[in-house]
């Protein structure tokens, strides 16, 4: 089933959950991160279990069924909160804004705390890739490519350090349905990784476009 989701909520509503939910959601991060490195013990730590419990079981009283999905206004405009990456509403995304520049790039500086350590004092490769899957898939998409990962590689030149950090993505070049996309992630010493990925266009956006008469459809054989 499609998790891509009409809506029909006013710009003013969209604005008012992102002010209830962001903070709400950095306030779960918050105690992602005190939960890990916190250093107190016994009847503290059964405490706040009792009342993180009880806050999750209230919580529960009302759900969606399974993941956020991509939710989308009449005049296409989306907004995926649940993303791992960038998601308003995920507590596992760090999360990241990317914002385009001048030259077609996406652009993101963020911050990875203690939750994704791999190495002592350093960021897990799997998040690494997870980060550079997302920008080079936003820079794709901004250049006007959406698409897919049908291939992504990471070469990883340093260790990246937990902290401040910074990544960049820009389409390399385009064929057809495919787009090339590569990207870097630097830390406080210059560049710790660099990907590059292919990007396919989905065919329900193939058929959409043909529909538009945006494209020809030969350009999609």
């Amino acid at each position: 089933m499609s998790r891509f989701l009409p809506e029909d909520a006013t710009p003013e509503e969209i604005s008012r959950q992102a002010d209830l939910y962001g903070p709400f959601t950095q306030a779960i991060r918050d105690l992602v991160d005190a939960g890990l490195r916190t250093l107190v013990d016994g009847d503290d730590v059964r405490t706040a279990q009792a009342e993180i419990e009880a806050v999750t079981a209230r919580l529960r009283k009302e759900q969606i069924d399974g993941g956020f999905g991509v939710r989308y206004t009449p005049e296409g405009k989306g907004r995926a909160w649940g993303n791992a990456v960038m998601g308003l509403r995920n507590a596992i995304a760090p999360p990241l804004t990317i914002t385009i520049d001048a030259d077609g790039r996406a652009v993101s500086d963020f911050h990875l705390g203690a939750a994704y350590e791999g190495p002592p004092g350093l960021v897990h490769g799997g998040m690494i890739s997870m980060v550079l899957d997302q920008m080079l898939g936003q820079a794709a998409g901004a250049g006007g490519r959406p698409g897919m990962t049908g291939t992504l590689t990471i070469v990883y030149r340093q260790g990246t350090p937990l902290g401040d950090l910074r990544a960049e993505a820009w389409i390399d070049r385009s064929e057809g349905i495919k787009t090339w996309a590569k990207g870097h992630l630097i830390g406080p010493d210059g560049v710790t990784a660099e990907a590059e990925g292919i990007f396919v266009l989905p065919r329900w956006a193939r058929q959409l476009l043909v529909a538009r008469d945006e494209q020809p459809p030969e350009f999609f054989e």
